[in-house]
This record gives structure tokens, sequence and C-alpha cells, in this order.
């Protein structure tokens, strides 16, 4: 035991003396407060120290729930029962270890930080008179710090960390201090915290499989054209446009969840944007550039290919706010080129658009733009992942902190955390676009945005619509993805699925998990919709690709992409897929 608790101090301060080294030559933070939470926190808290009778009144409720808690302590401990006077929510996996319940001790120190969490969360978000934006930037911070603060992060208060360095003699400590080391030097300095084996998986070789040929590309997109998998295909083909954000494996991750896979075996001619992951070089492209080389070039090469003069198209997340803004540029100049269009967790109207509101503070916008000017005009993609990271701590970051450190355990091998951990790059003039014009001033639901010169309306747009959106999306909120599907001039269907903004969206059939619910009319409120919903258990699929065939024309032979009108340039994955953030 001895010589591992030696062995982890000596790793840890190793790591800990290579990382100062490393930032030493590095310029000071930009600000001591990088998401300028100090204005709104005094603006709160001024708020609490105005009304003496409510502190009062709290902390009248706080000392009365430790007496509370003191009560039960001393009935258990006499040998009686004693229902706990607070328990963590559903859903909620750090207290799951039996001592947490059954040794009297660690029962105490749970109860004691979910009473004193859930008071300070609920004194914050019971503020009156602080502007929404302000009180809601304060509760996400507070949040923050009380998950930091769970006694399940620290060893000598975890009883299964405990437990694990007494069995191993140490041993787990040690590894976990190694995890720890590793991770440092793989953050290049900075803590970037493993969420899976990394090395177990390879773009194109056990994720992104499905075969196919890259039939077009330019500086910012591959299209990819997947083999068809049936004698005859609907002849009005589908196109995809993922999130430039993400890579579009996400929809092909294993042969038995894949939406590419699974879309090619129900008949329909699959293409798939690929985006490029920005350099330095490519820092100055626009929305506009977005527009032109990505959506409209995207369907002029699968037009030709497939040889139609119309597309069934599909947004996913970002890429769906894009195509909005294509189906409003295309309404105003008369093109009628697609046929229908699909949106997955894809948002048009950003007034309940969830936490990510939060970071498009201007201060912290400006902090990000020097940030992006230092790395020569991108955003690193670490960037991106940390962000989604933070709306999800105890999920995505807490439990692989408490896992890789304090257990000493090596990540397991896992497709989809792979997949979110290979984020792209943000090009500075195009990202900062979309946080002011989407998040910041919602100029596209306003009619104020403008585009290559055209405003756009979305009531313009008269195509049919389908709008898939997930009850516990965290990234696109029901409420924000529903007000935008209000938003169109045309036809709309909209489905709910069970799950959140992944698993709601890639829940293959065969899996039977979840359920979804449907609702032919579209009324003014999401709680009028979900009162006349139906459920249905499982995949949502079934029902979108009915209505997606009853667009999609007659049947035709199937296309094999390597004998379209374009030549073939690589297989799929393609390369665009392939270039990583972290190697530069």
């Amino acid at each position: 035991m001895s010589l591992n608790l030696a062995r982890a101090a000596l790793t840890a301060q190793g790591a800990i003396a290579e990382a100062a080294l490393r930032q030493a030559d590095r310029p000071a933070a930009l600000s001591p407060d990088p998401f300028h939470v100090a204005p709104a926190l005094n603006e709160v808290m001024g708020r609490l120290a105005a009304e003496p009778d409510r502190m009062m009144r709290a902390q009248a409720d706080l000392f009365n729930r430790y007496m509370e808690l003191w009560r039960a302590t001393a009935q258990r401990a006499a040998g009686d029962s004693a229902e706990p006077v607070a328990a963590p929510p559903k859903g909620d996996k750090r207290f799951l270890d039996p001592d947490w319940s059954n040794n009297p001790l660690f029962d105490v120190i749970k109860q004691s930080y979910l009473i004193t969490s859930d008071w300070l969360n609920n004194l914050v978000g019971g503020v009156d008179g602080v502007e929404p934006m302000t009180k809601r930037r304060v509760e996400f911070f507070t949040r923050m710090l009380t998950d930091a603060m769970s006694p399940s992060n620290f060893l000598l208060s975890n009883p299964a960390a405990l437990r694990e360095a007494m069995e191993t003699r140490g041993e787990s400590i040690a590894r976990g201090m190694a995890n720890f080391a590793a991770d440092l030097e793989r953050g290049g300095g900075q803590l970037s915290i493993s969420q899976t084996d990394f090395a177990q998986f390879k773009v194109g070789e056990n994720v992104a499989t499905a075969p196919g040929k890259v039939i077009f590309q330019n500086e910012i997109i591959q299209i990819l054209q997947f083999d068809p998998t049936t004698e005859t295909v609907c002849e009005i083909p589908l196109l995809i446009f993922p999130p430039w954000i993400n890579k579009f494996y996400i929809m092909d991750l294993r042969p038995e969840n894949s939406m590419i896979r699974w879309l090619s075996s129900q008949g329909v001619t699959v293409f798939v944007t690929s985006w490029v992951n920005p350099d330095q070089r490519l820092a100055t492209k626009t929305m506009e550039d977005y527009l032109h080389d990505g959506i409209y070039a995207a369907i002029d090469a699968v037009t030709k290919q497939a040889g139609v003069k119309t597309v069934n198209t599909v947004g996913y997340c970002i890429g769906g706010t894009l195509l909005s803004c294509a189906l409003a540029h295309m309404a105003a100049k008369g093109d009628t080129r697609v046929a229908s269009a699909t949106f997955f967790a894809a948002q048009q109207d950003f007034t309940e658009a969830g936490d990510l509101l939060i970071f498009t503070n201007e201060d912290w916008l400006k902090d990000l733009e020097t940030k992006m000017d230092a790395g020569g005009g991108v955003l690193p993609g670490q960037t991106m992942a940390d962000t989604f990271n933070a709306l999800r701590s105890n999920d995505l970051i807490w439990s692989f902190f408490v896992s890789n450190y304090l257990m000493g355990k090596e990540p397991k091998p896992f497709d989809l955390l792979f997949w979110n951990a290979d984020q792209t790059r943000m090009p500075k003039t195009l990202h900062l676009f979309y946080l002011r014009k989407f998040y910041g001033e919602n100029a596209l639901a306003k009619g104020e945005l403008v585009l290559d010169g055209v405003k756009l309306n979305l009531k313009d747009v008269k195509t049919p619509i389908y709008v898939q959106s997930s009850k516990e999306d965290h990234i696109a909120p029901l409420r924000s993805v529903y007000k935008g599907a209000k938003l169109f001039g045309g036809p709309v269907t909209f489905t709910m699925a069970g799950s959140g903004h992944i698993a709601g969206v890639i829940n293959a059939p065969a899996a039977k998990k979840y359920q979804h619910w449907t609702n032919s009319a579209l009324p003014a409120t999401v709680d009028e919709w979900i009162a006349g919903a139906v459920e249905h258990p499982g995949s949502w699929w079934p029902h979108w690709a009915e209505w997606l065939k009853a667009r999609s024309g007659k049947q035709v032979p199937a296309r094999d992409p390597a004998k379209g009108p374009l030549k073939p340039i690589e297989d799929a994955p393609g390369s665009f897929v392939k270039v990583r953030s972290d190697a530069g």
C-alpha cells in the first residue's frame, strides 16, 4: 500500500510539473472569469441581500432539514429504520454503490450534500426581479459548482473508491494517477479526460463502414453515395446534411444501428454530406459559403448523379438550421428542387434553446473570438467538446473523473463516446455569425436574417416538412424545436421521440428501445400537441420512412455509385471524415 501510494504521488507530481512547464510558454488566461458569471452572480446575490426575510426563511429551512437528518440518523443508530430525508433524483448515478445507503457514515455524507446542494440551487432559482438570462447563467454555474463538490468526486468520501484502494492495496490509486498523467499528456498540458479507449476505433474500419463512394467534393464538403441493398429504389433520392460540428458517422456507428444502412434497406438511395474539418485556410468561410458550396453544391451533385430534378433532404442539428435557411433562400428564388425536408433535432427559433444560450453572452463571444484569433482563425474541436460536456457534467465529466482517476479503471470501448470526442474545428467567421445571429438575435425566426442579399422568411417555405424532436434533448430542446416547426408555411408533421439528442435520433427499430409520439395536428403550443399525441413503442424511423416514401416517387432500378455520371473519387467514408482536430 505504501509503495503504491508513493508511486501515485510521484506520478501525479511529475504530471503536474510537466503540465506547468508546458503552460509556462503559453499566454496567460484570457480572463479569470471566462464565462462572465461574476456580474450576474453579484446581481443575484444583491437581490437576495435585499430580502433579509427571505434569507432568514431559507436559513431556517436549511437548519430544519439538517435537524431532520440528525433525527433520522440517530433513529438508525438506535436500530430503528428511518426514511431518508434526501434522496438522489431519478437517473442520478453518483450514489448507486450500496454503501452510500447501507453505511451510516456515507449515508449522512450523501444526504448532507443533497440537502445543501438542493437548498443552494433552489435559493438561486427562486430569486425574483432579475433578468431571465442573468438568472439562468447563475443557476447553471451554481449547478456546476454543486456538481463539482459532490462527495462522490473525492477519494476520502467515496466508499467505492476507498474499497477499491483497500482491496488492491493502493494499486487502483497508482493506476488512476497514471491515467491522470496520460490525459494531461494527451491534452498537451491541459486535462483531457478520456471517455473511451480511443485506440479501439478507426474510422472506416470498425465505425463508418457502410459501403459507398465519394462522388463529389469541393473545399468544404464531400458527397457520399452509399451502395444500394435492394433491386429497386425510390426515384427521388435522400440527401442528408449532418451538423458540421460533428462527423457524419453518428448515423453509421455499427451495422446494427446504422441509419444509413437501414435507409438503404428500405429502398432509399442515400447521399450524405461529409463536412470538412476546417483549418486556418478556411477561417474566413461564411454562412453564405456553406449555403452555396454546401447545400446548393450538394443538391447540384445529387440531382446530376441520380438523374432527377428533385431531392428529399434531411438536416440534423445545426445542419438543419442551415437547411432551413436554404429552403427560405430557395423559396425566394423560386427554386423547387427540394421535394421534402426532414429535420432531426434542429432549431429555427432559439428563444428556448436551452443552456447553450448561456455560452452566447457577448462578453464571452469576444473572449471566444480572441481564442480563435490565437488559433489562426479556427476554434479547437476540444473547446466544442468541453462545452457540450459541461451541459451534462455529471455524466460526461465527473463520472469519468471518478472511474479513471479515483477507481483507476481503464475507459471502456464505446463507439458513441469515440464519436463524441471526434469534434471538428470551427471557422471563425461562420461560427461567430451563427452564435450571434441565431442564438443571440434569433434573426431567422424573426424574419430578419439576410443571406446572400436575401431576407429569409420561413413562411415562404411551402415544402412538406417532417420534424423529429426528442423528449429529453438538452441541446435542441423539445419546446425550441416545436417553436421552429410552427414557422414554416407549408404542411408540417411533428414527431417526438423518447430519450435525448443522440439516442432519440439514432434508435434503430431492431433495438426495440424507447418510444415515440405522433399527432397529425400542429396546435399552438407543444403542451397541446403532447396532450393530443399517441404513444407508440419503439423507434420513430418506420413512421418517418412511411412519410418519406410517400414523397419519393416511383420505383426505379437501384443506382450503383460507381456507375453514375460523376466519377467516383474514393471509397466511403472518404478522407474528410478522417481528419482529426488533434492532428493539427
